[in-house]
């Protein structure tokens, strides 16, 4: 395999390339700074703007939605730009003074910046349940790949189920792409949807756009079940049938069950901020549970407490893709301001109209995320028997027991169990774990976040090493007796 190539300085990088980091790259490129942005997927874009598989070819582009118009603008503009794309590059290192290491195909390549902006997006939150683990289930998230990237449906049938828009959003892409969709399961009330309907005036197209598909999902006669969650899954070697019950308004599970026919199933309870790479940087974080969770602290101009790092979109706040695409605007043009590419005036001008716009478009993603924060009863759907870590196998069970051995924080709890420890390095079951710390210490804060570590991401140790093999080791002589 290839081994790493010479470290290669320049004045900014973006890591993420999903609006919020195409955003950054462009306006700080625009003022005169040189600027790579990395990402490790082949095309920017992100989850929310995602390209189509280069296997697969546009035929009808309006058919494919809103997001897929407003991604290739925005990949577009980057081309037009004079950013330096580096994709394919799996960012698995990072120090600080801004040393960054990442994997492609060219085997290891280091970087050195004078600032660093992270826009790193989300992960999935998914709260277990009893068979989550069985083949056929996915999360929201993953359903949107499946459903963007490769015009996939996740089954044959599908319970679509969790809380928050993409609920509504996936069980109607299904439908589009001839799927079929046994029942929709969001724990949110209607009166909770009707709550959020100011928010959303404020965004006549995402209204717009939420209400065609309404329209489409009741004319396939979808059961649509507000209030409701699932709480298991039953088959053996795959989905056979789905377990739906309603719940309170703590989202506890109560009352009697119905059971859906299916053959998959696409559950997600919001999203997480990525905050690996500022951890690991050493910025200084707060927990805002609305926003998603443990976040980066910043200046309201996206600074954080470390000079010349600086934060955008989800990474940074659940807030959404239109946000998300401004927050990198505003920290693309604070970085040329710090960078003295930009005088202070200019940059007030440029970035006035930046906020207003930011004011509208956050209203409507803040208030998403509110509605997807999880309520404590919903822990209640993992039993004792439940896999809560899928990479280390680890069950709620075993969290309990250790939490009443003594465990007072989540990176003690990983010590004793290895909860966390495995290849997504706690991004999976990190914030369901944390929950269920926090019920017995008294707090999220209490509770503690992972320590961050590399690598980042999984990398093959091929990677890493080149051609180098046990026999290049060097082995000292015996020591004489």
């Amino acid at each position: 395999m290839s081994g790493e190539t010479e470290g290669r300085a320049v004045e900014l990088l973006v890591l993420g390339a999903g609006p919020a980091g195409i955003g950054a790259a462009v306006e700080a490129s625009r003022c005169g700074v040189e600027t790579v942005l990395l990402d490790e997927q082949p095309v920017a874009g992100g989850q929310i703007y995602r390209a189509l598989s280069d296997s697969l070819q546009v035929r009808d582009a309006a058919a494919l939605g809103e997001d897929y118009a407003t991604g290739t603008g925005l990949r577009k503009e980057l081309a037009e730009s004079n950013v330096e794309g580096a994709f394919g590059e799996k960012v698995w290192f990072a120090a600080p003074g801004f040393r960054i290491e990442s994997v492609g195909s060219a085997g290891v390549r280091r970087w050195q910046s004078k600032a660093l902006i992270s826009a790193t997006g989300t992960s999935e939150r998914v709260i277990p349940v009893p068979g989550w683990t069985t083949p056929g289930v996915i999360g929201l998230a993953a359903a949107t790949v499946l459903l963007k990237a490769q015009q996939m449906v996740p089954g044959e049938t599908t319970v679509v189920a969790g809380c928050g828009p993409l609920v509504t959003a996936v069980t109607a892409s299904i439908l589009k792409g001839g799927g079929r969709v046994a029942a929709m399961v969001d724990v949110a009330s209607r009166s909770e949807w009707l709550g959020a309907l100011p928010a959303l005036l404020r965004r006549p197209d995402l209204l717009q756009r939420g209400m065609r598909w309404q329209r489409l999902i009741r004319a396939a006669g979808v059961p649509v079940l507000h209030r409701h969650a699932v709480t298991e899954v039953r088959g053996e070697g795959g989905v056979r049938e789905v377990v739906v019950r309603p719940v309170d308004s703590d989202w506890r599970p109560h009352g009697a069950e119905r059971v859906f026919a299916a053959d998959a199933v696409a559950l997600g309870h919001g999203l997480v901020p990525g905050t690996e790479v500022t951890r690991l940087l050493r910025a200084e974080h707060e927990f805002v549970d609305d926003r998603g969770g443990w976040i980066a602290k910043q200046d309201g101009d996206f600074r954080t407490t470390v000079a010349g790092l600086y934060v955008a979109g989800d990474g940074c706040g659940i807030s959404g893709g239109a946000a998300a695409e401004i927050e990198g605007r505003m920290a693309g043009l604070t970085a040329a301001l710090d960078l003295g590419k930009v005088e202070k005036g200019a940059y007030a001008t440029k970035t006035a109209p930046l906020r207003r716009a930011m004011a509208q478009a956050e209203s409507v993603g803040v208030r998403m995320s509110r509605m997807m924060t999880p309520r404590a009863g919903i822990l209640d759907t993992i039993t004792a028997e439940t896999v809560v870590c899928r990479c280390e196998d680890v069950t709620r069970g075993e969290i309990e027991e250790t939490l009443e051995a003594g465990a007072f924080e989540v990176n003690q709890l990983k010590s004793w169990t290895r909860c966390g420890m495995g290849p997504c390095q706690g991004r999976m079951c990190g914030d369901v774990t944390a929950r269920l710390v926090a019920g017995k210490v008294g707090g999220r804060e209490k509770a503690g976040s992972w320590t961050a570590r590399v690598p980042i991401r999984p990398v093959p140790m091929e990677f890493l090493i080149g051609d180098y093999n046990y026999e290049d080791i060097p082995k000292p002589p015996p020591a004489p007796r």
